[in-house]
Parts: structure tokens; sequence; C-alpha cells
């Protein structure tokens, strides 16, 4: 079994308010879950939630962006957006950060598909 870093045994544990999450090694990192459910993940001890439609607004609107990597000559982005730093200091905005990405991921586990946020127009 791999050993979990110092950060990931610090993720964990600010987790604890979200249920009994654990960490699984893969890719040279590793994925946080709750349950059977994979809802963030970290890489170069960084935290990463797991976004949708629905959801990586609010990212993106703390100037937050997702994880890319590069694989055989092409960048990959992944629906997984930077958590705000803020977030560890404040355990009641790491449960509802946290509660966001559980929502996306079980939307993606249950294969619906969210439209983009669309604009309002009023009369």
């Amino acid at each position: 079994m791999a050993r979990h870093s110092e950060f990931v045994e610090f993720v964990l544990e600010q987790l604890v308010p979200v249920g009994m999450v654990r960490a699984r090694a893969m890719f040279g990192g590793f994925g946080i879950y709750l349950g059977n459910t994979i809802f963030a993940i970290v890489v170069d001890d960084r935290l990463y939630f797991k976004a949708d439609g629905a959801t990586c607004h609010a990212f993106s609107a703390h100037g937050l962006n997702p994880f890319t990597y590069v694989a055989r000559g092409k960048t990959i982005t992944m629906q997984y957006y930077a958590v705000p730093p803020e977030v560890f200091e404040d355990p009641e905005a790491m449960r509802n950060w946290a509660q966001l990405a559980l929502g996306a991921a079980s939307r993606a586990k249950q294969g619906k598909k969210l439209p983009a946020r669309r604009s309002i127009r009023r009369r």
C-alpha cells in the first residue's frame, strides 16, 4: 500500500466533516474518495475538487484553474479545479466546497449532464 504524503494526511483531516474519506494512490498523485466516489485529487501537494457545468463557475470566479497535464505532446484539461487557499483555514468553507465537488462527482457517476449556465434575458 502506498504511503500518503503529509499533505494528503492533512487534506484527509480537513475533510473529516464530509464523512469517512480515504486517499488512494493513482498516476503519481492521489484520488480522494467518499465511499466509492472520487471527488478530489491531490497532485504535487495541491488539492483539486471535481467540478462540472453547474459548479465550475464558482472556481473560475475565484480565479482558479482546472488541473492540466501534458501527454504525448497535448495538454489535457481535467474537470478538477484547484481549491481556494483560504478554504484550509475555514472548516465550514472546506465542507461547502467539498459538497460542491461531491455533487459534481455524483452527477458524473450517474451520467447526468447539466447544460452550461445561461444568462436569463428579462423583458
